[in-house]
Protein backbone atom coordinates (compact mmCIF):
# COMPACT_ATOMS: atom_id res chain seq x y z
CA UNK A 1 0.00 0.00 0.00
CA UNK A 2 1.21 3.58 -1.09
CA UNK A 3 2.90 6.12 2.00
CA UNK A 4 2.10 9.46 1.71
CA UNK A 5 5.79 9.65 2.39
CA UNK A 6 6.58 7.68 -1.32
CA UNK A 7 7.35 9.92 -4.37
CA UNK A 8 5.00 10.53 -7.55
CA UNK A 9 5.40 10.76 -10.73
CA UNK A 10 3.26 12.99 -12.44
CA UNK A 11 2.95 12.43 -16.33
CA UNK A 12 2.10 15.28 -18.30
CA UNK A 13 3.46 18.81 -17.63
CA UNK A 14 -0.01 21.30 -18.61
CA UNK A 15 -1.51 24.01 -16.56
CA UNK A 16 -3.08 20.93 -14.73
CA UNK A 17 -0.19 17.83 -14.01
CA UNK A 18 2.11 21.56 -13.60
CA UNK A 19 0.67 23.01 -10.26
CA UNK A 20 0.10 19.12 -9.35
CA UNK A 21 3.82 18.73 -9.30
CA UNK A 22 5.01 22.39 -7.77
CA UNK A 23 2.43 21.73 -5.12
CA UNK A 24 3.75 18.20 -4.52
CA UNK A 25 7.21 19.49 -4.11
CA UNK A 26 6.79 22.45 -2.40
CA UNK A 27 4.76 20.75 0.52
CA UNK A 28 7.97 18.00 0.39
CA UNK A 29 7.08 15.13 -1.62
CA UNK A 30 9.89 14.17 -3.87
CA UNK A 31 8.13 14.26 -7.17
CA UNK A 32 9.22 12.80 -10.89
CA UNK A 33 7.88 14.97 -13.17
CA UNK A 34 7.81 14.04 -16.81
CA UNK A 35 6.38 15.52 -20.24
CA UNK A 36 7.02 14.20 -23.69
CA UNK A 37 8.04 17.55 -24.52
CA UNK A 38 11.38 19.06 -24.18
CA UNK A 39 10.88 22.65 -24.04
CA UNK A 40 7.76 22.20 -21.30
CA UNK A 41 10.80 20.25 -19.62
CA UNK A 42 13.58 22.57 -19.69
CA UNK A 43 10.74 25.56 -18.58
CA UNK A 44 10.45 23.95 -15.61
CA UNK A 45 13.67 22.60 -14.87
CA UNK A 46 14.57 25.03 -12.46
CA UNK A 47 11.48 24.47 -10.77
CA UNK A 48 11.49 20.76 -10.10
CA UNK A 49 14.01 18.54 -8.78
CA UNK A 50 13.63 15.89 -11.09
CA UNK A 51 12.04 15.94 -14.56
CA UNK A 52 12.52 14.35 -17.94
CA UNK A 53 11.55 14.46 -21.38
CA UNK A 54 9.94 11.03 -22.08
CA UNK A 55 6.83 9.63 -23.76
CA UNK A 56 4.79 7.56 -21.50
CA UNK A 57 3.36 5.45 -23.99
CA UNK A 58 6.41 3.94 -24.97
CA UNK A 59 6.81 0.97 -22.14
CA UNK A 60 10.54 1.06 -22.38
CA UNK A 61 10.76 4.64 -22.07
CA UNK A 62 9.07 4.05 -18.97
CA UNK A 63 11.08 1.47 -17.63
CA UNK A 64 14.31 3.39 -18.66
CA UNK A 65 13.31 6.16 -15.96
CA UNK A 66 12.05 4.06 -13.60
CA UNK A 67 8.28 4.88 -13.11
CA UNK A 68 7.82 1.26 -12.28
CA UNK A 69 10.22 1.99 -9.05
CA UNK A 70 6.70 4.38 -8.12
CA UNK A 71 3.77 3.24 -5.83
CA UNK A 72 2.03 6.15 -6.85
CA UNK A 73 1.80 7.94 -10.39
CA UNK A 74 -0.62 11.52 -11.65
CA UNK A 75 -1.62 10.74 -15.25
CA UNK A 76 -1.79 14.34 -15.82
CA UNK A 77 -2.32 13.87 -19.49
CA UNK A 78 -6.31 14.94 -20.28
CA UNK A 79 -6.84 16.30 -23.40
CA UNK A 80 -4.96 13.83 -25.52
CA UNK A 81 -7.41 10.66 -25.08
CA UNK A 82 -5.00 7.78 -26.57
CA UNK A 83 -2.42 9.32 -24.72
CA UNK A 84 -4.40 9.30 -21.79
CA UNK A 85 -5.54 5.41 -22.08
CA UNK A 86 -2.05 3.90 -23.01
CA UNK A 87 -0.15 5.43 -20.45
CA UNK A 88 -2.57 4.09 -17.83
CA UNK A 89 -2.36 1.18 -19.05
CA UNK A 90 1.17 0.56 -18.86
CA UNK A 91 1.27 1.91 -15.41
CA UNK A 92 -1.11 -0.99 -14.54
CA UNK A 93 1.12 -3.14 -16.62
CA UNK A 94 3.92 -2.39 -14.47
CA UNK A 95 2.62 -2.77 -10.95
CA UNK A 96 1.47 0.90 -9.71
CA UNK A 97 -0.30 0.62 -6.83
CA UNK A 98 -2.02 4.03 -6.76
CA UNK A 99 -2.73 5.44 -10.43
CA UNK A 100 -4.28 9.04 -10.19
CA UNK A 101 -5.85 10.15 -13.78
CA UNK A 102 -7.15 13.47 -14.77
CA UNK A 103 -10.62 13.21 -17.14
CA UNK A 104 -12.06 15.64 -19.37
CA UNK A 105 -15.32 13.48 -19.39
CA UNK A 106 -17.28 11.24 -17.67
CA UNK A 107 -16.38 8.84 -20.83
CA UNK A 108 -12.94 9.15 -20.62
CA UNK A 109 -13.43 8.75 -16.78
CA UNK A 110 -15.17 5.53 -17.16
CA UNK A 111 -12.77 3.30 -19.75
CA UNK A 112 -10.33 4.59 -17.30
CA UNK A 113 -11.42 3.17 -14.47
CA UNK A 114 -12.12 0.12 -16.61
CA UNK A 115 -8.25 0.00 -17.50
CA UNK A 116 -6.53 -0.01 -14.24
CA UNK A 117 -7.01 3.43 -12.81
CA UNK A 118 -7.77 3.61 -8.99
CA UNK A 119 -8.98 7.49 -8.43
CA UNK A 120 -10.19 9.52 -11.90
CA UNK A 121 -10.39 13.16 -11.60
CA UNK A 122 -12.41 15.76 -13.48
CA UNK A 123 -10.76 19.12 -12.56
CA UNK A 124 -12.91 21.41 -14.92
CA UNK A 125 -16.27 19.41 -13.82
CA UNK A 126 -15.74 19.47 -10.03
CA UNK A 127 -14.64 23.26 -10.29
CA UNK A 128 -17.54 24.44 -12.58
CA UNK A 129 -19.93 22.56 -9.97
CA UNK A 130 -17.97 24.55 -7.06
CA UNK A 131 -18.89 28.15 -8.93
CA UNK A 132 -22.24 26.90 -9.90
CA UNK A 133 -23.41 26.36 -6.31
CA UNK A 134 -21.88 30.00 -5.26
CA UNK A 135 -23.45 31.54 -8.51
CA UNK A 136 -26.61 30.10 -7.91
CA UNK A 137 -27.39 30.55 -4.29
CA UNK A 138 -26.26 31.98 -0.78
CA UNK A 139 -23.37 29.30 -0.57
CA UNK A 140 -19.97 31.40 -0.07
CA UNK A 141 -18.25 28.14 -0.95
CA UNK A 142 -18.67 24.64 -1.88
CA UNK A 143 -16.50 21.38 -2.04
CA UNK A 144 -18.13 17.58 -2.26
CA UNK A 145 -15.76 14.62 -0.64
CA UNK A 146 -17.79 12.14 -2.58
CA UNK A 147 -21.73 12.41 -4.35
CA UNK A 148 -23.05 11.84 -1.17
CA UNK A 149 -21.29 14.22 1.48
CA UNK A 150 -20.18 17.97 0.94
CA UNK A 151 -18.75 20.58 2.70
CA UNK A 152 -20.15 24.29 2.36
CA UNK A 153 -19.32 27.75 3.49
CA UNK A 154 -22.47 30.46 4.22
CA UNK A 155 -23.65 32.63 6.42
CA UNK A 156 -26.03 31.15 9.46
CA UNK A 157 -29.63 31.49 9.25
CA UNK A 158 -31.86 33.95 11.82
CA UNK A 159 -33.02 30.26 13.80
CA UNK A 160 -29.41 29.73 14.76
CA UNK A 161 -28.00 33.25 15.37
CA UNK A 162 -28.08 33.89 19.28
CA UNK A 163 -28.34 30.31 20.28
CA UNK A 164 -25.39 27.55 21.45
CA UNK A 165 -25.58 24.93 18.80
CA UNK A 166 -25.55 22.16 21.38
CA UNK A 167 -29.16 23.60 21.73
CA UNK A 168 -30.08 24.02 18.57
CA UNK A 169 -31.53 21.11 17.39
CA UNK A 170 -29.42 21.49 14.63
CA UNK A 171 -29.09 18.14 13.22
CA UNK A 172 -31.87 16.58 14.40
CA UNK A 173 -34.22 19.53 12.41
CA UNK A 174 -31.85 19.94 9.47
CA UNK A 175 -29.63 16.75 9.04
CA UNK A 176 -26.21 18.76 8.76
CA UNK A 177 -23.46 19.87 10.39
CA UNK A 178 -21.56 23.31 11.91
CA UNK A 179 -17.79 21.90 11.90
CA UNK A 180 -16.01 25.29 11.60
CA UNK A 181 -16.70 28.90 11.96
CA UNK A 182 -15.06 32.59 11.55
CA UNK A 183 -16.74 35.03 14.08
CA UNK A 184 -17.38 38.53 12.18
CA UNK A 185 -14.30 40.47 12.18
CA UNK A 186 -11.66 37.26 12.43
CA UNK A 187 -9.45 36.48 9.99
CA UNK A 188 -9.57 32.35 10.47
CA UNK A 189 -11.63 29.55 11.22
CA UNK A 190 -12.49 27.66 14.41
CA UNK A 191 -13.52 24.47 15.70
CA UNK A 192 -17.19 24.71 16.45
CA UNK A 193 -18.51 22.96 19.85
CA UNK A 194 -21.79 22.32 21.15
CA UNK A 195 -21.42 25.70 23.35
CA UNK A 196 -21.10 28.22 20.23
CA UNK A 197 -23.03 30.69 19.83
CA UNK A 198 -23.25 32.28 15.94
CA UNK A 199 -23.47 35.93 15.19
CA UNK A 200 -24.86 37.74 11.78
CA UNK A 201 -21.82 38.64 10.32
CA UNK A 202 -20.13 35.14 11.18
CA UNK A 203 -19.59 32.52 8.43
CA UNK A 204 -20.04 28.26 8.98
CA UNK A 205 -18.32 25.65 7.50
CA UNK A 206 -21.61 23.11 7.37
CA UNK A 207 -21.23 19.25 6.57
CA UNK A 208 -23.94 17.17 5.67
CA UNK A 209 -25.73 15.61 1.95
CA UNK A 210 -26.00 17.74 -0.81
CA UNK A 211 -29.69 17.98 -0.87
CA UNK A 212 -29.87 18.82 2.87
CA UNK A 213 -26.83 21.37 2.45
CA UNK A 214 -28.69 22.76 -0.52
CA UNK A 215 -31.85 23.12 2.05
CA UNK A 216 -30.54 24.41 5.07
CA UNK A 217 -28.60 27.43 2.90
CA UNK A 218 -32.00 28.43 1.43
CA UNK A 219 -33.21 29.26 5.12
CA UNK A 220 -33.48 33.17 6.31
Amino acid sequence: MASHKDPVAVIGLGRFGTALALELARTGTEVLAVDRRPDIVQRLSGQLGQIVAADSTDIDALQEIGIGDFTRAVVAIGNDLEASILTTALLTELGIGDIWVKAVSQQQATILERIGAHHVVQPEQDMGQRVAHQVAGRLLDWVGLDPQWVFAKTKPPQELVGVPLGESGLRKKHHVTVVSVKPEGETSFTHAGMDTVLRYGSEIIIAGRPDEVERFVELR
